[in-house]
């Protein structure tokens, strides 16, 4: 009787763990992937650098990344859309590409809305508008009166035709009145890189890839996005202290999923990403970027995207901006 009472008691032991073992494990039987849709070197790219290993060590799987650049951020976001819905393949990219995307691409291969879901948001990333040092500017007045000086001679480097940072650097030329050519590059990276070599002469880039070439004199700081000027750039104004419009502008930056994948398994990785965005050193590369964390739920991300594709769509059909 002892020892059948102890084989019971064992096995009941033996399923409590079953039943106690970690979410992660559960949920996560294989590596998983964050798809990156830029190029190498940007702020998506050097956010899902920093929240990979993190991420590895919460699921207790190989998580990798991988950059599947091109139009706009839709063929890595088009990937996440079609993977499997089981959280196994995620996308972090600014968001402000994907509430634009509808109004630019009609005949675009996904549903934003139906085949991808936020998990959540991770960072808020200023604007910083900077010119090439040989653009005699040093400020938003002195940009202004050169480039209506001289129509056509400025050429502002982007990170892909129909991205967010396109969208606002036409807004805001036809806005102040001025013209400069727009160049599409792969990446806010490799567009930040044209400017400093002097390929192109302006940019207008998150300050996560941008901040270190202005830091170092590679570029000449103008003028910063958001509700305050950038702690290591106290001298460069917001747009807002400029009177220059969509002073909100910025790198939104957030984790998705496939969409229709178990709200369970949503909640998991929005729970373990929570505790990597409030990791103290995470935090402070972050901040030493030039980023805010901006931690929240799958919901805040759901809303952002409906409030600004209505928003960014209005400026889209009003400049008549056109993807081909």
């Amino acid at each position: 009787m002892t020892l059948r009472l102890f084989k019971a008691a064992v096995a009941a032991l033996a399923l409590g763990a079953a039943f106690a073992a970690p979410a992660s494990s559960q949920t996560f039987d294989r590596p998983v992937r964050i798809v990156v849709p830029f190029a190498p070197g940007g702020t998506s790219d050097i956010l899902a650098r920093l929240i990979a290993p993190k991420l590895q060590e919460a699921v207790g799987q190989p998580v990798v990344v991988e950059n599947k650049p091109g139009a706009a951020g839709n063929i890595g976001a088009d990937t996440v859309a079609k993977a499997k819905p089981d959280g196994h393949t995620l996308l972090l990219m600014d968001i402000g590409s994907l509430a634009v995307a509808p109004s630019l691409f009609p005949d675009l291969s996904y549903n934003v809305e139906n085949d991808l879901a936020p998990v959540g948001m991770v960072m808020f990333g200023p604007y910083v508008l900077a010119v090439n040092p040989s653009v005699p500017a040093k400020s938003v007045a002195e940009l202004v009166a050169y480039a209506k000086a001289n129509p056509g001679k400025l050429a502002v480097a982007n990170s892909g035709v129909g991205a967010l940072n396109h969208i606002t650097a036409v807004a805001l030329a036809r806005n102040l009145g001025i013209e400069w050519k727009n160049v599409p590059y792969k990446g806010g990276s490799a567009a930040s890189r044209a400017v400093v070599s002097g390929e192109s002469t302006v940019i207008i880039n998150g300050v996560t890839a941008t901040l270190p070439f202005v830091t170092s004199g590679q570029l000449v700081g103008i003028a910063v996005t958001g509700d305050k000027r950038l702690p290591a750039l106290p001298n460069v104004e917001t747009f807002k202290e400029a009177k220059l419009p969509l002073d909100d502008a910025g790198t939104w930056q957030a984790l998705l999923t496939s969409g229709k994948t178990p709200p369970e398994v949503v909640a998991k990785l929005n729970a373990e990403l929570q505790k990597i965005l409030a990791m103290p050193e995470i935090q402070e590369k972050i901040a030493e970027q030039g980023g805010m964390v901006r931690p929240g739920t799958a919901d805040a991300v759901k809303t952002w995207l409906s409030t600004n594709t209505k928003a960014w769509g209005e400026i889209i059909r009003a400049a008549d901006i056109k993807v081909n």
